[in-house]
C-alpha cells in the first residue's frame, strides 16, 4: 500500500499549519515552560505527532509507528553513541585529575574566561564541527568548559551559541554536499554562495558570544581578541568555500583562527581579567559553578599526559570523518535493514518535488564507521595512556551509561518525533506556509531553514527536507535558486542551538540533568535573533546587493 503525502489535508493552510505545529509546540511548551523532564516532554511530543499524522493527515498507523521507530534507531546511532562515548572520555579525564592539569595549561594562555570561551567554544568547537558534526562539538566543548569551572548554563548555553557559524560546512561539508546531490544544485556554486553569507556571521558570532556571557562593556574590553578570532575564521571560510570546495572549510578556518588567537594572546592581554564563570545577570546555575582554583605549575610531562587523550580524540574524529575511511569501514561491517511497511511506500508530492518521489527508509547499522566508535577508541587509548586498568575502564563505561540513560532515551524519542514529522509531511506543511510569503520570501525562506534544523536537529536533514522547495519557490519568484538553497543552510545553522537533541547533548555533557528547559529558554532569543539577521542579509543579497550572486570560476 502506497501512501501519498498531503500537505493541506483540510483545504485551509491556516488550519493545516496550526495542526502541523502541534507536536513541536507540545514538546517545547512542556520542556521550556512547564519544566517537565526532557524525556517525558519528548514522549508527549511524539504522541502528539502520531495523533496528528494518523488522525489529521491520514497516515496509516502502522507507517507512523515504523517511522517513529526508524527515527529512534537513528537517535541511538549515530547521535546517542557520540554522546555516550564523549561523556565516557570526560569521566575518565576527571577521575584521574587530568582536567585540573588541562585547566592550568589553558590558564597559562589566559586566565580570562572570555578568552577561554573564544578559544574552546568557538575555535575548538568549530574544528570538531568540521571534522565530525552531529553533536560532537557541543559535547566536547561543553564538557571541557564545565571541567574548567564554568557554570552549567554558561558551559551548555554558550557552547550552543558558538556552534552556529561552522554548521553549514560540518562533518567535512556533509550538509551542502547533500543539498547539491539530492536537489540538483551545482556544488561549487551553492558552496560559494554559503561562503558569501556565513563569513559575516562568523565575524559577528564571537562578539555575540562574549556579549551573551559578560555583557557589552566586558565585550568591548577584549574587542581586539574577538576581532582577530572572527576575522581569522571568516576570511579562510570565504576563501576555501569560494575557491576550493566544502569539505575542509571548517577545519582550515578553525585551525587558522585558533593559531591566530593563541599567537595574538602572546603579545596582548586585557587590562582587566574576567574570572567569573557564570553568565552576567541571572544565571540560575551560578551556585553550581566551581570556585576558581589557584593556578598550579605542572611539568611538561604532566601537561603532555593531560592533553594526550584530547589530542588522540582530535586525530580519531578527523580520521573517522574522512570519506575513504568511512567507505573502508562500511565495507567491513555496515548491514542495512529495510524498514518493512515504510520503505518506498510514502510518496513525497509536488510542489516539494517536481514529480512524485518515494521516501526511502533503510537503517544502516554503520557501527564501525560511526563517529562515536572513533571517540570510543580514542577514549580507551586515552584511558590506557592515563594508566587505567582494563576493568577500571569497563566499570567507568558502565557508570557513564547509567549516568546518561535518560539523555539517550530523550534523544531516541526526539529523533522519533523528527522522523515521523518528515514522513507524515507535517514539517513540509510548515515549510509551505513560509513559501507563501511572496516578495518577503528571501527572509521567510531563510527562516524555513531555521525551523528545519530546529525540528530535525540537523542542517543536512533540513537541506534534504526543504532544499527542493527552496529551488522551486525561488524559480517561481524570479530569485536565484543558489541564493535560496544557500539561505536554507545558512539560516538553518542558527536553529542548531535550539534543536532538542543539541540541548540534550549540552545538558548531558555538563551533567546538568533535567534543566533542558532552562537551556532552551536561555538560547531561544539568541537563535531567533541571529536567524532573523541572516534572513535580512539574504534579503539584501536578493534585492540590494546582486553583485554577491555572481558565480566565481
Amino acid at each position: 500500500m502506497v501512501w501519498q503525502q498531503v500537505y493541506d489535508p483540510f483545504g485551509n493552510m491556516v488550519i493545516s499549519t496550526l495542526l502541523a505545529a502541534i507536536p513541536v509546540v507540545v514538546m517545547l511548551v512542556a520542556l521550556g515552560f512547564m519544566h517537565i523532564k526532557a524525556h517525558i516532554a519528548a514522549g508527549l511530543g511524539l504522541l502528539a505527532a502520531v495523533a496528528v499524522a494518523v488522525f489529521a493527515y491520514g497516515m496509516p498507523a502502522s507507517m507512523a509507528g515504523t517511522a517513529a521507530m526508524y527515527g529512534g534507531f537513528t537517535g541511538l546511532l549515530p547521535i546517542g553513541w557520540i554522546v555516550l562515548n564523549i561523556i565516557f572520555l570526560q569521566q575518565l579525564a576527571e577521575q584521574n585529575g587530568s582536567f585540573k592539569v588541562l585547566q592550568a595549561s589553558l590558564s597559562n594562555i589566559t586566565d580570562d574566561r572570555r578568552l577561554q570561551l573564544l578559544l574552546i567554544a568557538f575555535c575548538f568547537g568549530a574544528f570538531f564541527e568540521g571534522a565530525a558534526g552531529f553533536g560532537t562539538p557541543v559535547a566536547v566543548t561543553a564538557g571541557i568548559l564545565i571541567g574548567l569551572g564554568f557554570s552549567p548554563l554558561a558551559a551548555s548555553g554558550l557552547s550552543l551559541i558558538a556552534n552556529t557559524a561552522p554548521v553549514a560546512f560540518g562533518a567535512l561539508g556533509t550538509p551542502v554536499i547533500t543539498l547539491a546531490r539530492v536537489h540538483g544544485y551545482d556544488l561549487m556554486e551553492v558552496t560559494a554562495m554559503i561562503g558569501r553569507q556565513l563569513p559575516v556571521f562568523s565575524l559577528m558570532v564571537p562578539f555575540w558570544l562574549i556579549w551573551a556571557f559578560a555583557g557589552r562593556k566586558a565585550m568591548m574590553e577584549i574587542w581586539p581578541a574577538i576581532l582577530v578570532t572572527g576575522l581569522s575564521f571568516a576570511i579562510p571560510q570565504y576563501l576555501v568555500s569560494n575557491f576550493i570546495g566544502p569539505e575542509l572549510v571548517d577545519i582550515i578556518a578553525a585551525i587558522v583562527s585558533m593559531v591566530c588567537l593563541i599567537l595574538f594572546l602572546r603579545v596582548w592581554q586585557p587590562k582587566k581579567i574576567w574570572t567569573s564563570p557564570s553568565i552576567k545577570g541571572h544565571d540560575i546555575s551560578a551556585h553550581d559553578a566551581r570556585p576558581p582554583e589557584p593556578a598550579l605549575k605542572y611539568s611538561r610531562a604532566q601537561l603532555i599526559e593531560a592533553w594526550t587523550p584530547w589530542a588522540i580524540l582530535t586525530v580519531f574524529v578527523f580520521v573517522w570523518g574522512l570519506p575513504p575511511v568511512k567507505t573502508f569501514l562500511n565495507n567491513i561491517f555496515a548491514p542495512k535493514f529495510v524498514m518493512e511497511g515504510l520503505h518506498n511506500l510514502i510518496m513525497k508530492m509536488p510542489p516539494v518535488v517536481p514529480t512524485p518521489h518515494p521516501e526511502a527508509a533503510v537503517y544502516v547499522l554503520n557501527l564501525l564507521s560511526a563517529t562515536g566508535t572513533g571517540i570510543l577508541l580514542a577514549a580507551v587509548i586515552g584511558a590506557l595512556v592515563m594508566k587505567y586498568k582494563p576493568m577500571e575502564i569497563v566499570r567507568t563505561f558502565g557508570r557513564t551509561f547509567w549516568l546518561v540513560r535518560y539523555s539517550l532515551m530523550t534523544i531516541v524519542l526526539m529523533l522519533g518525533l523528527g522522523t515521523l514529522t518528515r514522513f507524515s509531511g507535517t514539517d513540509t506543511t510548515l515549510g509551505l506556509a513560509f513559501a507563501n510569503s511572496g516578495v518577503f520570501y528571501p527572509f521567510f525562506g531563510t527562516l524555513m531553514g531555521w525551523i528545519g534544523v530546529a525540528m530535525t536537529g540537523s542542517d543536512t536533514a533540513s537541506n534534504v527536507l526543504f532544499g527542493g522547495m527552496q529551488r522551486v519557490a525561488a524559480e517561481q519568484l524570479g530569485l536565484s535558486p543558489n541564493l535560496m538553497g544557500a539561505a536554507n543552510s545558512s539560516g538553518g545553522v542558527m536553529g542548531k542551538m535550539i534543536d532538542a537533541q543539541s540541548i540534550v547533548v549540552a545538558s548531558t555533557a555538563t551533567r546538568w540533568f533535567n534543566h533542558e528547559g532552562d537551556i532552551l529558554r536561555y538560547v531561544f532569543f539568541h537563535s531567533i535573533a541571529l536567524a532573523c539577521l541572516v534572513g535580512l542579509y539574504v534579503t539584501m543579497q536578493a534585492y540590494v546587493w546582486p553583485f554577491t550572486l555572481m558565480v566565481v570560476h
